[in-house]
């Protein structure tokens, strides 16, 4: 009889901590999305963990700036997180080729994503994908309906529209016809250089021809858009040469400027601050009939820490995020941040729908800086900051700018040399 028994008085003990083992699984997520903890903790982790009540979540981010810095230090101590938000492309790429992060190729909710969406979280041949992709955004130009509707102004499709525009508003007088400023380098790369260059250099075609050496940053279609870029100073305002990127935020929301160049990231945070209607264009292309292309950029990712202790639950997480449901709250909770699972999605901010719109209209491309060319030193992307506020200022040309970017790349890159 006794014999009998133990093994069930074993199961019955086994089922119990069991249970009680997978109650106490918890996940600590690590992020740089500061801006985001409240919708972490008032939607989209109630969201799982009311399908997944074993499950606990917590979302610990740091400082945006002090990221990196803080996650490898917590990786090297063994103190981070179970899950691990990714930035894109080369800095996650490190973090998988020094073991902290784990191969979900053959995660289940995998299956939801393109080659190309997964592309900012893969190894160079393909072969492994580290983390989940989450949501690209979108770059573009933000408007202020009313300055335009007051001005008469149409939405620019060319260059030349472009700085006819930006002409009438400068004679107006009553607006700043773009609000940027050159302090921070990193917005004349970003909402410039990387904004409007596409269209010059054909997106992908030409991303992959300077990642190949076919392309040189001394050729035409790369200085191009630095040349539209010097020319931008003269519509900026007074002092853009000290003006920082919450400055420039501050003087577009309170209808100070008529244009803010831009990423789609800006959507939900303008929302709350503006009291007048946005609109959004894409880059201007350089003539009318030309193909128009977009920054659609791979902006945001989460793997799985290598050296977690729960790495059942951390996948059940990640395939949830993987799924359409997650799609769904995260782009409504964030618009402006689009999903890149293949599942459909409605989003319901109107602007951010208008630049997800480009997307059937226009290429899309990441940028051009991104991927492999920034893994040397010289870096690729820092000094395009810095040529690209240069180029605005007027105190580097255009083919000054190039020449410099493309003689730092060859100094450590083969294809290029």
């Amino acid at each position: 009889m006794l014999i009998r028994t133990l093994p069930a008085t074993l199961l019955a003990s086994t089922v119990l901590t069991t249970s009680a083992f997978a109650q106490e699984a918890e996940l600590i997520i690590e992020s740089w999305r500061n801006d985001d903890l409240a919708i972490w903790q008032d939607q989209i982790i109630p969201a799982f963990q009311a399908q997944h009540p074993d499950i606990k979540v917590k979302f610990t981010p740091s400082a945006p700036a002090e990221y990196n810095a803080v996650l490898n230090s917590k990786l090297d101590a063994g103190s981070a997180g179970d899950i691990i938000t990714c930035r894109p492309f080369d800095a996650s790429l490190a973090l998988y080729d020094n073991g902290h992060l784990t191969d979900l190729s053959d995660l289940e909710g995998m299956s939801n994503f393109s080659d190309v969406a997964k592309s900012g979280w893969s190894s160079d041949d393909g072969s492994a994908t580290y983390c989940v992709p989450m949501a690209s955004v979108v770059h573009g130009f933000i408007y202020n309906k009313d300055a335009f509707e007051e001005l008469g102004l149409e939405e620019p499709e060319t260059v030349d529209e472009f700085f006819a525009v930006l002409d009438a508003i400068k004679e107006d007088g009553g607006y700043i016809p773009m609000a940027m400023g050159t302090n921070d380098q990193w917005e004349a790369a970003t909402m410039g250089y990387n904004n409007i260059g596409p269209n010059y250099w054909k997106g992908e075609e030409g991303r992959n021809a300077l990642i190949a050496g076919e392309q040189k940053l001394t050729d035409e279609q790369w200085i191009a858009p630095f040349r539209q870029l010097a020319r931008w100073g003269e519509y900026l305002g007074d002092g853009f040469e000290a003006q920082t990127y919450p400055d420039s935020q501050n003087i577009f929301t309170l209808g100070r400027a008529a244009i803010y160049p831009a990423g789609s990231w800006e959507v939900s945070g303008f929302n709350n601050l503006v009291d007048f209607e946005m609109g959004a264009f894409p880059p201007p292309v350089p003539a009318e009939g030309d193909t128009c292309y977009i920054s659609d950029h791979t902006d945001i990712g989460i793997g799985m820490n290598a050296a977690t202790d729960n790495p059942e639950a951390a996948k059940t997480f990640l395939n949830w995020v993987a799924s359409p449901e997650f799609a769904t709250i995260f782009a409504n909770a964030l618009p402006g941040f689009f999903p890149l699972s293949s599942g459909e999605v409605t989003v319901e901010d109107p602007l951010a729908q208008e630049f997800l719109s480009w997307r059937e209209e226009c290429e899309s491309t990441i940028r051009s800086t991104y991927q492999i060319l920034s893994r040397g030193t010289p870096n690729l992307e820092n000094d395009t900051w810095n040529a690209s506020a240069a180029v605005i200022k007027g105190t580097e040309t255009p083919e000054d700018a190039a020449q410099r970017l493309q003689d730092g790349l060859a100094k450590w890159y083969a294809p290029q040399q």
